[in-house]
């Protein structure tokens, strides 16, 4: 049975880093790999500037090499997801508040 899937999200740590990419010890089975490619929209010219051995990541599932347990990872895929999901609540948030403003005003008005 498989325990990841690729759209899945993690956490690790980061285990080593090379000019490449970052190597994260996801669970006492797989480990993972985020390609320099995968980790940010902006250009990366070195990637220990943005994390160190030790640090705690999360990232996406792209792609799963069972045999081996390896996940390949993609961080600035997980932050767009990220901002997906939370605009998908559209105006929801303004709709919820909007009474206890109305009210405010009313109370503000009348004093």
């Amino acid at each position: 049975m498989k325990k990841y899937k690729i759209g899945d999200v993690v956490t690790g740590t980061v285990t080593g880093i090379e000019s490449y990419g970052v190597f994260v010890n996801v669970d006492e089975y797989y480990t993972g790999m985020v390609h320099i490619s995968e980790i940010s929209d902006k250009f990366v010219s070195n990637i220990a500037d943005n994390y160190l051995v030790g640090d705690n990541i999360r990232a996406i599932v792209i792609d799963i090499i069972e045999e081996k347990k390896q996940l390949k990872l993609s961080i600035k895929s997980l932050n767009k997801k990220e901002c997906i999901d939370k605009s998908l609540n559209g105006f929801e948030p303004l709709k919820e508040k909007l009474p206890e403003w109305i009210n405010d005003k009313i109370s503000e008005i009348e004093q």
